[in-house]
């Protein structure tokens, strides 16, 4: 995957998010861990106090793969995510950065 990037899938969720995740979540956790497991899927989870949206980071060559993932989401496709957003994240500091920048 010398070509890959890395890309941010945010989820904005639906006010009744945490009392209908029950219902879909051992889905979408399987749908996840595949995603990590093909090493698309950095990290994943919910953001904030109450819950109000999530982030998922990706690195991949091609970003069609993130709109397949959220397709595929049983939140998405359930309605606990009332919208998504696809970021290219132009990574420069840290160890995994795609374009490493430094300066001397």
């Amino acid at each position: 995957m010398s070509d890959s990037q890395h890309y941010l899938l945010s989820y904005e969720t639906s006010a009744d998010y945490l009392e209908k995740r029950v219902l879909f979540r051992a889905a979408h956790l399987e749908l996840a861990w595949q995603a990590a497991a093909r090493g698309e899927l950095l990290l994943g989870g919910a953001v904030g106090e109450p819950v109000d949206s999530a982030l998922l980071l990706f690195k991949v060559a091609d970003p069609a793969i993130i709109e397949a993932f959220a397709q595929a989401d049983p939140y998405v496709q359930n309605g606990l995510v009332t919208s998504y957003r696809i970021q290219r994240w132009h990574t420069v500091v840290g160890e995994s950065a795609s374009t490493p920048v430094r300066v001397s």
